[in-house]
């Protein structure tokens, strides 16, 4: 059925504005397979763009393609996905087209196997590929063997084939060894029993590990897209359920004592997390890391080999990681330069970082600073100078690589003057950034400079270059320079003058009653010590401008003049000013949430236009409970229940205390007990049955010697 254009358009839009809305693309999915594959093959080229690791939609494309016959762009699509994409679906794509197009050659037989043995390296270790084993193994047993020779072959094969797959844990292992046993039975029932016997414990092994990775992997979605994070709770629980799969196969569960098939199993893993989460770069991280831990241990153990196998693993996952999604993320480059320069490839980082630095619509300044930082640990302070020209004529670059390269020069170099001057060279640039401004003073305050600090302080003050709002640190810090090193004449000097900034920048009202006490209590500080106590800074509305954000500290006392005009009892104070931070607010993490319901259920806690959730411990039980509807009956009628106990009347009858089952006192305590209002009802039911049994009305015998026996035990 065709697609209203309507909502391709609509479709179109919302990925306009949201570029991962899985919905729309899986409408354009759907309406490209309806088309002509011409027509189709640019909107299949966007998705697999937008999601490069999800094997559906890579699955439909190829399957588009082999249908109109299209066999070299089937394979050069294999080509582009079949190694990055671990997806199960995918590979029997590939195995089905392999079979359906190589079948008339003469090697077709050659061919197949190898398409089979390339799917099990890379997928038999999925909880899943028992269905790839079993069609391995059918398709061995189906070739034809001529002679003695050929038939030792086959058998063999299929011996391989199946000692290779009863020792993975996966699906139904324990149909794959009965198949096993009865082959070679059928084969050898003199050596079969020994042979059995060599794999039955690994077979045990996996049979036990195989129920633990069901249900491990049981709370995956492995065909969720990968999409940026959303920190959604279906997102945060597919995340928690990786972790813990991969956690899992990290613990060793088969217990063997290889630690490269342990790196390989728990790589699979990772790269199966990877098709979900690949635009989480921390993911991509752990696994480079674990691999590069991997082959530290196999190094120790003298196994070269395999431990230069996994150090290019970890260089092949750093590729692929920035040349991804991901490939805007400096974390990952910097992690990867890192790596490649432990193993003294100098060549390979200065290429990393060069990438790095190409990447479109993201601030280099981290990267030259990172660059920097290398050049002068690999090849010295020369080639750290030329990285820093080199940013200094990048216009995308911003004051901080001036910060860390004259920083750089007073630490490594010992030079003050080269420093001085790229400090110097900074502030012709960022004269308007308090920050930068912030770090020069700090340099040469370290430098112990007065009265270069002092000069400094006055140019930047006074040339008006920077608002009144965004002077205020430097303000602060300029009367803590003069407080540590200046007289109290300077000091006052300084004071006065800081407080009109501050009244400029609307931090101070202009009403401010306790204008000269805030400044008094600014120059009597030190560090987070003041002269007087919390209560007493609260009552002359005292405002704290030194160990607050600017803008922030801005944003709240504008939120709270607005609502002292209001007439806000909250707000009120000498200044019109409270703390913000320091206001007295309900603990929300005690409060219930609410959830409007129209339908109630039997125990919710019902209020006007919703409910509140049951206590903890009951919700954690009724967790534990089967669902209502696996209780069949008997049901009891409670009402009925609670109206019968209303009625019984227990005697006041001591309670004995023998031990005796069948003790005739409890016949007679029973005997005693009186139900009100049902002696009416009985007699009422009995009436209807005098006329036709007439012996219910006889009395009892007058010497019943039974009742004087017992009479006489109770005495």
């Amino acid at each position: 059925m065709a697609i209203n254009p309507e909502r391709i358009a609509a479709a179109r839009r919302k990925l306009a504005e949201e570029p991962y809305d899985v919905d729309s693309w899986f409408l354009l999915l759907k309406h490209a397979q309806q088309r002509n594959i011409t027509e189709a093959r640019d909107v299949y080229e966007e998705i697999i763009a937008t999601f490069p690791t999800n094997g559906k939609f890579w699955k439909a494309y190829i399957e588009h393609e082999m249908k109109m016959g299209n066999h070299e762009r089937v394979e050069k699509l294999f080509q582009r996905s079949l190694i990055k994409v671990l997806s199960l679906d995918l590979w029997k794509t590939y195995l089905q087209y392999v079979k359906e197009t190589k079948q008339n050659l003469a090697t077709f037989r050659e061919k197949m196997a190898q398409a089979y043995d390339f799917a099990l390296d890379k997928m038999g270790l999925d909880i899943a590929s028992n269905t790839l084993w079993a069609d391995y193994i059918t398709f061995l047993k189906g070739v034809e063997a001529v002679g003695g020779y050929a038939e030792n072959q086959k058998i063999m094969a299929i011996r391989k084939v199946y000692q290779r797959a009863v020792v993975k844990p996966m699906l139904n292992i324990e149909n794959m060894w009965k198949e096993y046993s009865t082959f070679e039975q059928s084969v050898n029932p003199i050596i079969a029993e020994r042979l059995t016997a060599e794999k039955s414990r690994d077979y045990l092994n996996a049979r036990r590990v195989a129920k633990e990775y069901e249900a491990m992997t049981r709370t995956l979605n492995k065909q969720l897209p990968s999409i940026p994070p959303t920190g959604s709770n279906e997102e945060t629980k597919q995340i928690e359920a990786w972790n813990n799969y991969i956690s899992w196969e990290k613990s060793n569960p088969l217990k063997v004592e290889d630690p490269g098939l342990v790196g390989k199993r728990v790589m699979f893993a990772y790269e199966q997390c990877l098709l979900c989460l690949g635009h989480h770069p921390d993911i991509w991280l752990e696994a480079a890391l674990y691999l590069q831990d991997t082959a530290k241990i196999l190094q120790e153990k003298a196994d070269v080999n395999t431990a230069d196998s996994f150090l290019e693993q970890t260089s092949q996952l750093y590729e692929r990681a920035i040349s991804g999604v991901l490939s805007y993320c400096m974390l990952l480059y910097f992690s990867y330069a890192d790596f490649e320069e432990q193993n003294m490839k100098f060549d390979k980082v200065h290429k990393i970082y060069q990438r790095c630095l190409d990447v479109k619509d993201v601030d280099p300044t981290l990267c030259y600073i990172q660059y920097l930082k290398f050049t002068r640990r690999a090849e010295g302070i020369k080639s750290a100078r030329g990285v820093f020209k080199k940013a200094r004529e990048d216009t995308r670059s911003n004051f901080h690589v001036y910060v860390a390269a004259a920083l750089m020069e007073y630490y490594c170099s010992k030079d003050k003057s080269v420093a001085f001057k790229i400090f110097e060279l900074g502030l012709k640039r960022f004269n308007n950034s308090p920050e930068y401004i912030l770090a020069y003073l700090d340099y040469l305050a370290n430098l112990n400079e007065d009265n270069n600090t002092r000069v400094l302080f006055e140019r930047i003050l006074s040339s008006g270059m920077i608002p009144a709002k965004d002077t205020v640190e430097i303000w602060n810090k300029f009367l803590e320079f003069e407080s540590n090193i200046g007289d109290l004449a300077s000091v006052m000097k300084v004071e006065k003058r800081r407080a009109q900034a501050l009244q400029e920048a609307g931090i101070l009202g202009d009403n401010s009653e306790h204008k000269y006490t805030s400044n008094i209590i600014d120059r009597y500080r030190f560090m987070s010590l003041l002269p007087l106590s919390n209560s007493q800074l609260k009552s002359i509305g005292y405002v704290d401008t030194f160990t607050k954000d600017t803008k922030q500290l801005l944003a709240s006392l504008a939120k709270f003049r607005s609502k002292a005009r209001a007439g806000y009892s909250g707000a009120s104070g000498m200044n019109g000013l409270y703390d913000p931070d320091n206001l007295a607010r309900p603990d929300f993490s005690q409060m219930v949430p609410f959830k409007p319901k129209v339908n109630y259920r039997p125990g919710d806690f019902m209020v006007p236009g919703g409910v509140f959730p049951i206590p903890p411990t009951a919700a954690e039980l009724n967790q534990k409970l089967p669902p209502p509807y696996c209780f069949k009956g008997p049901f009891v009628k409670i009402d009925k229940l609670c109206e019968m106990f209303d009625r019984i009347r227990l005697p006041n009858l001591p309670i004995s205390t023998g031990t005796e089952p069948n003790s005739i006192n409890l016949f007679d305590l029973a005997k005693s007990v009186q139900w009100i209002g049902g002696d009416d009802k009985k007699r009422k039911s009995h009436s209807k049955f005098d006329d036709s049994d007439d012996e219910s009305n006889v009395s009892a015998p007058t010497n019943d010697i039974y009742r004087m026996r017992q009479q006489k035990k109770i005495k």
